[in-house]
């Protein structure tokens, strides 16, 4: 069975499909040249899916290698008009159906490339594209619900008379950095919290002068880029092991990706320091007028300073004064208490269904499966929840 589905993700599904056979690419050999044309032309900026971090990230990052892509062409030509990277149902998720799922680029935003200047035929075009590789449905995960990428797919899916199936979303975090940096801190903060900050940062400054520091050029992203490791290692993400240089293939990524993105200014990294020590680090990528916050790092010796809300209020006033930016994607998770009240735009970022035939029961299979695999894993975590909170309430047995 399990075979039998990832053929069926790889190849035609029928003759009728099979009139113009494209299988899915390998993400590696799409031209650079090309991707990154597109890049430039996409309604839609998404920093995740740039050639620099998607590439680094497809060949080595833990549990994402060996991506796959949809791509699409403009006609007889061969510019590339659509981009959307993709592993099949069984690998994401171990359900044995043809499905097609977008592949995570380890930011939480998967809104594929689409040609602004082609965009219903780009969207069509990666959907025939699917359907010739033998999917029913595709997947996207985490995409922007109501930006322009999402809303090219829906209307070349109107046209075949099909509609999405949002699976679940939730409320991101945004920042609007067209307005006066400050302006904006006192108006999301309030007197009172900017006054209890200033108070922080003074002493901080005990330890040495605060300053913000921005490396952007490849030379000195490098050493930056180590600086955050650590910071990042040394807290919370160190002790659960999930920071970025406690797996080799995460670390290879990351320092493969930072340097790659600096070279065409797509990333930076920005650093808080007090006298020589460094408090908190943390990596934004940059795509058209958008910037991406990717992970944050902090010396967790200095929390009671909140030196990561210290480092936002800084890149706050950073990318507010920076002309070529005009919005900042927090990238966080939903209720985030550190972003949240601090930048205060929201959108809606969501998982989605796309049939790719009409009236087809394999996608009413498929969506089944996807709502089973919803409950298990919130069961799994209430469970995880409940047996976290006994362990912090059941007092150590007597010695």
């Amino acid at each position: 069975m399990v075979d039998i589905a990832h053929q069926a993700a790889i190849n035609p599904a029928s003759a009728n499909d099979a009139t113009a056979t494209r299988e899915l690419v390998i993400l590696a050999s799409i031209e650079p040249g090309q991707w990154r044309a597109l890049a430039q032309r996409a309604i839609e900026p998404n920093g995740y899916y740039l050639p620099g971090w998607e590439l680094a990230v497809s060949a080595t990052a833990r549990d994402r290698t060996d991506a796959s892509a949809l791509p699409a062409f403009n006609g007889p030509s061969t510019r590339l008009i659509g981009l959307m990277p993709v592993i099949s149902l069984w690998r994401a998720w171990k359900i044995p159906l043809p499905a097609l799922v977008s592949a995570h680029p380890y930011g939480t935003l998967c809104s594929p490339l689409i040609d602004r200047d082609a965009v219903v035929e780009a969207s069509t075009r990666l959907l025939q594209r699917a359907r010739d590789a033998g999917a029913h449905a595709l997947i996207l995960r985490d995409v922007a619900l109501e930006d322009a990428a999402m809303a090219s797919l829906n209307e070349a899916l109107g046209r075949s008379g099909l509609k999405p199936r949002v699976l679940s979303s939730y409320i991101r975090a945004s920042l609007d950095a067209t307005q006066d940096g400050d302006k904006l801190l006192y108006e999301a903060l309030g007197a009172k919290k900017l006054k209890e900050l200033r108070r922080q940062r003074h002493r901080l400054e005990e330890h040495g002068p605060v300053v913000f520091d921005v490396a952007r050029k490849p030379d000195e992203i490098k050493s930056a880029l180590e600086t955050f490791l650590q910071l990042e290692a040394s807290g919370w993400k160190g002790k659960r092991g999930t920071a970025l240089i406690q797996d080799v293939g995460d670390a290879t990524f990351i320092r493969r990706a930072v340097p790659a993105l600096a070279e065409t200014a797509q990333c930076e990294i920005i650093t808080l320091r007090a006298g020589a020590t460094p408090l908190a680090a943390g990596i934004v990528l940059r795509h058209q007028d958008r910037a991406f916050f990717f992970k944050l790092g902090i010396d967790e010796r200095f929390a009671k300073y909140s030196p990561g809300v210290q480092l936002t209020l800084e890149l706050t006033r950073h990318l507010c004064a920076d002309p070529a930016i005009a919005s900042a994607d927090s990238t966080a998770s939903a209720d985030h208490p550190m972003i949240n009240p601090i930048w205060r735009g929201r959108f809606a970022i969501g998982d989605v269904l796309i049939p790719l035939r009409r009236n087809d029961p394999v996608v009413m299979l498929i969506h089944a499966a996807l709502i089973a695999r919803g409950c298990a894993r919130d069961a799994t975590r209430r469970a995880i929840h409940l047996l976290r909170k006994q362990a912090k309430t059941t007092p150590p047995p007597a010695r």
